[in-house]
């Protein structure tokens, strides 16, 4: 059995903490594991095969860090160029193991859901196994317990075909509104769509071609022309980019005669929204969940997230704060299904909250932006023991370098020396330029942007051992790249 974790989402109903290049399944939002993380420990155990992984491009180093923070492996990252839903994520995974001869279960998890029954887990596993063996497309389906409005529901008849305690899949129900969710708990039978599959390779493929055949194609073309660097796989934007945006479930699932249904009873949440993740968390005697430097008064069922600053809440009841570095989130308890609504609109406005926090994350560490004006930007720097920055250069801005701890390797046009802690450089407009971390601890700096224009697409890369530099032509020295 193959799990493929599917972490392409952005998670746009946690705004602000979960932004689109650091998405909400590569945070510790549940423990002091990020829910990836979570995800691939929860899947080891004896018969599970090393996972599959499905991500955006843009999150590939994180991926990997977190994966080596944990010292864990894959058998493979599919990167896509964007995301195109579920179903061509798994059909390119299905694709990719049947060229490779291999035609195992696969165990289709998302990337962001909670699960506190590891052992609950592995039995709706064991059960969901037998039907698989046999051909048949097996969803995890959580027993409706309550009228929950943000869930997908499944409704299961009997089928005495199926093993005992697997049910066959009668329809598939929209969210629906709070009167009829409450009827699907009352009349019993229904499940909450958890998003999570089992089933062979060739059988998802073989359903594929029947029910949307559009997606297949495109999907054997894809692979065809994506690039393949060891056990990574950069799916090809052009082609992928005609490909139809789908799910499993419209896709194959409510269309096959072979869908069918385990319950799953394991503790388990998708954490979609703030409420959800309220419901996760252990709370005080008020029904309060606090994180940060949180002091609450005559409050009830709030759900208060502190980032730095003393946030303080007096009066409240059933109410969400979250406070990052540079947005502030307030809502109902009940209304944080708008959310998503709000990132749409902050997206229509061009407004960076929406992309990515102060600190932003780089395969070579971080840097966080301290102030800014108008012609003006301060950062905090810090570069991983061994790595550097790309080779680079700035058109509209310079650059000042002081280093605050560590041993700054630079660059700066020919020359190359060594900055030390209390020592500093200054880089000029269109100088070409790299920093790079030659000793054991981290390297922090702060650096001081100045020029016409600040923005961070306003860099030349001619050397990049992440692979994002600027194609130059061979033997051209870095003197010449400078003129």
């Amino acid at each position: 059995m193959i799990p493929v974790i599917l972490s392409g989402g952005s998670g746009s109903r946690l705004w602000p903490l979960s932004r689109k290049q650091f998405p909400k399944q590569f945070l510790a939002l549940t423990g002091e594991h990020t829910l990836f993380q979570q995800t691939l420990e929860r899947l080891v155990f004896e018969g599970m095969d090393t996972p599959i992984v499905v991500c955006n491009k843009d999150h590939r180093f994180i991926v990997n860090e977190q994966l080596s923070n944990l010292k864990l492996e894959t058998q493979g990252i599919l990167m896509e160029p964007f995301g195109r839903n579920t179903a061509p994520a798994v059909a390119l995974t299905a694709m990719k193991l049947v060229n490779e001869g291999r035609d195992e279960l696969m165990l289709v998890l998302p990337a962001d859901h909670v699960i506190d029954d590891q052992k609950a887990l592995q039995r709706a596993l064991a059960l969901a196994t037998v039907a698989a063996e046999r051909g048949e497309m097996v969803l995890f389906g959580v027993p409706a317990t309550k009228p929950e409005t943000g869930y997908g529901y499944i409704k299961s008849s009997n089928d005495a075909l199926l093993p005992e305690g697997v049910s066959r899949v009668s329809h598939f129900v929209e969210k629906p509104d709070e009167k009829r969710a409450t009827e699907f708990v009352q009349a019993g039978g229904y499940f909450w769509n958890s998003g999570m599959f089992l089933f062979r390779a060739s059988r998802f493929l073989e359903e594929l071609k029947k029910h949307d055949p559009d997606i297949y194609d495109t999907c054997m073309l894809t692979l065809e022309r994506s690039v393949k660097d060891g056990d990574s796989i950069e799916i090809d934007e052009a082609t992928f980019a005609c490909c139809p945006d789908n799910s499993i479930d419209y896709a194959v699932m409510e269309k096959t005669q072979r869908a069918c249904v385990v319950p799953l009873t394991a503790g388990w949440s998708d954490v979609g929204c703030w409420s959800s993740l309220w419901d996760v968390h252990e709370k005080d005697s008020n029904g309060n969940v606090t994180k940060g430097d949180v002091v609450v008064q005559d409050s009830r069922n709030c759900m208060i997230h502190g980032n730095g600053k003393l946030v303080s809440v007096i009066g409240l009841e059933n109410i969400v704060v979250v406070e990052t570095k540079d947005a502030m989130m307030i809502a109902h308890k009940d209304k944080v299904q708008g959310v998503k609504q709000m990132v749409a609109t902050l997206n229509e406005q061009g407004r960076s909250e929406t992309q990515n926090h102060c600190e932003v994350y780089r395969p070579w560490g971080s840097y966080d932006s301290v102030d800014m004006g108008g012609r003006f930007q301060v950062k905090h720097i810090s570069v991983k023991p061994g790595a550097c920055l790309s080779l680079q250069m700035h058109h509209h801005r310079a650059e000042h370098w002081i280093v605050v701890s560590g041993t700054a390797e630079v660059t700066c046009d020919e020359n190359v020396f060594l900055l030390t802690e209390n020592q500093s450089t200054y880089i000029p407009i269109a100088s070409v330029h790299r920093l790079r971390n030659p000793g054991k601890i981290p390297l922090e700096i702060i650096e001081v942007q100045s020029g016409s224009y600040l923005g961070e697409d306003d860099i030349e890369r001619f050397e990049d051992i992440y692979g994002r530099s600027t194609p130059i032509e061979r033997g051209v020295s870095v003197k010449t790249i400078a003129q």
